[in-house]
């Protein structure tokens, strides 16, 4: 899929992951390149994959979704949506800048105002890294590089 929003299913209940799964299904834009039931499977297709967008359970056995998020290298460090049954955790999911929080059970329209966020933040990203690009560009051209 050209273009497409690469994304990373992680979530300790099988279940859970197959509902996002068969929602993301009907998005044209959307490549779900894996799906995790841990921080430690996650982190490893983290790394490997480099997904775009990353629906993160928080509570999970091990470590958390925080957790897997703080170990993650900065480079590589996914836009996310978490994924929880647990409201309380809102405002540290925003301290460390999800994109959104879907509350479970969530329907459909839900989840589609979340992706529509997570492209909306995407797009700003590319085009201020295609800004940043060109500025360095102009600059070595001025400079004679």
């Amino acid at each position: 899929m050209a273009d497409a929003l690469r994304v990373l299913l992680v979530d300790d209940e099988p279940l859970a992951r197959g509902k996002l799964k068969r929602l993301l299904a009907g998005e044209h834009d959307i490549e779900v390149v894996g799906e995790a039931g841990s921080a430690d499977e996650a982190r490893a297709l983290i790394e490997r994959e480099r997904p775009d967008l990353v629906f993160l359970d928080i509570q999970m056995p091990g470590q958390d979704g925080f957790q897997l998020l703080e170990s993650l290298p900065r480079d590589i460090l996914p836009a996310v949506v978490f994924v929880t049954a647990y409201d309380q955790h809102a405002v540290r999911a925003f301290e460390v800048h999800a994109l959104d929080y879907l509350l479970k059970p969530f329907d459909r329209e839900r989840l589609r105002l979340a992706l529509e966020r997570a492209r909306e933040a995407l797009a700003r990203v590319d085009s201020q890294v295609g800004l940043d690009e060109q500025l360095r560009a102009m600059l070595q051209e001025l400079r004679g590089e």
